[in-house]
């Protein structure tokens, strides 16, 4: 049995819906903004809870933006995870600012209890990164934040379609990025990124900075860029948002399935799921003894496991210049780095291919 990873051919077989749209759209001529994008950034604010979304290219331009909302730029630090993807910490470094790496928790998810210890006079705000999918304890976050004075910015780029209590994140920090890239749980045909904010101010500057600071045709109120979403992406993810629901359950049923199986495997270490969150399962992770060895096998028996990430952000060669960290106060980040695996759980797959990957990895760790 084979269990693949990339679930896209299965995601696009049946295009003609979009292909539908997308003849509408070239009717219209409306290639840059438009109807067909305000109707996607008004149907995402409905999905996520979000009084205004923006939708700009790409979920590193959606960190980008809400950091230069915020003002946070040179001589400013913020406080993040280092097991994180690039993008992270790279939109810290595009502002100017400087990046501070701080630790995970157990769950992978940045630890609360490291943050004050890495609070200074240039502290202006913390990006807690929902990493996996799963969500960090957004709570205590948001109390140490209010209680530093804080601006919280969420990195919600794994999290569409997961809830903390029913809420969903992306919808606690003053200005917080999702990604739409594909494999996230809500997939662009390439790049995607949204912008959500309940603040009316920054709402009306972001529109204008992701469109090169226009007011109108003839008029720009400030320099800004181009960060427009293409309105031939916005059909595609309207289509994905009706999908998104019974996405993230499909993909909870067959996380739960490896949970219960993997937990009784000698040495596996299946993360606690809390009480009150759902999970997007973008990345379904187990720590693993002998990981690298227990990869081939894997890939022996045509399961495609993967590693997100075989070195954290504090091990790569980029940190040395710009980033701020303690190596020595990052030994749970360090060590998940050399025992993390994912497995595939995407909703094309069912409680078959669930079994046969926990039947390999007992067998590995039985017979090896």
């Amino acid at each position: 049995m084979r269990v693949h990873y990339n679930y896209l051919p299965q995601e696009f077989r049946d295009i003609d819906p979009i292909i539908i749209d997308w003849r509408e759209l070239a009717a219209s001529s409306e290639f840059t903004l438009g109807r067909y994008v305000e109707a996607f950034e008004e149907k995402f604010a409905k999905a996520v809870g979000a009084k205004h979304c923006i939708a700009v290219n790409n979920g590193t331009d959606a960190l980008i933006l809400s950091l230069k909302a915020a003002d946070i730029g040179v001589g400013d630090e913020v406080i993040t995870v280092t097991n994180t993807f690039y993008a992270t910490v790279g939109a810290i470094v595009a502002v100017g600012a400087t990046p501070i790496l701080i630790d995970c928790d157990s769950r992978y998810q940045i630890d609360p209890s490291r943050i004050e210890d890495a609070i200074t006079p240039k502290t202006k705000a913390v990006i807690p990164v929902h990493w996996g999918g799963a969500s960090p304890e957004m709570d205590k976050i948001t109390a140490i934040c209010q209680s530093h004075n804080l601006i919280v910015i969420e990195d919600a780029c794994m999290g569409i379609g997961a809830s903390i209590n029913g809420k969903s994140p992306g919808t606690f920090g003053l200005v917080n990025a999702y990604s739409m890239h594909p494999l996230k749980s809500l997939n662009a045909m390439g790049d995607g990124g949204v912008v959500a904010t309940n603040n009316d101010e920054l709402a009306i500057w972001m529109r204008k900075y992701r469109n090169h600071g226009m007011v109108d045709r003839n008029h720009i109120e400030f320099w800004g860029v181009n960060l427009r979403m293409q309105p031939l992406q916005c059909i595609v993810l309207s289509h994905g948002l009706d999908r998104l629901q019974s996405t993230i359950e499909q993909r909870n049923r067959n996380a739960l399935i490896l949970d219960a199986g993997l937990s009784q495997i000698n040495g596996v270490t299946v993360p606690e799921r809390l009480n009150g969150y759902t999970e997007t399962f973008a990345l379904y992770m187990v720590l693993c003894e002998r990981r690298d060895q227990l990869i081939s096998y894997l890939h022996n028996n045509e399961i495609e496991a993967k590693i997100h990430y075989p070195l954290a952000l504090h091990q790569q060669e980029a940190a040395k210049s710009g980033c701020k960290f303690d190596p020595n106060a990052l030994p749970v980040a360090t060590y998940q780095a050399d025992h993390l695996i994912t497995l595939p759980v995407h909703q094309f797959l069912d409680e078959t291919h669930m079994n046969y990957m926990v039947e390999k990895i007992k067998a590995f760790y039985e017979h090896s």
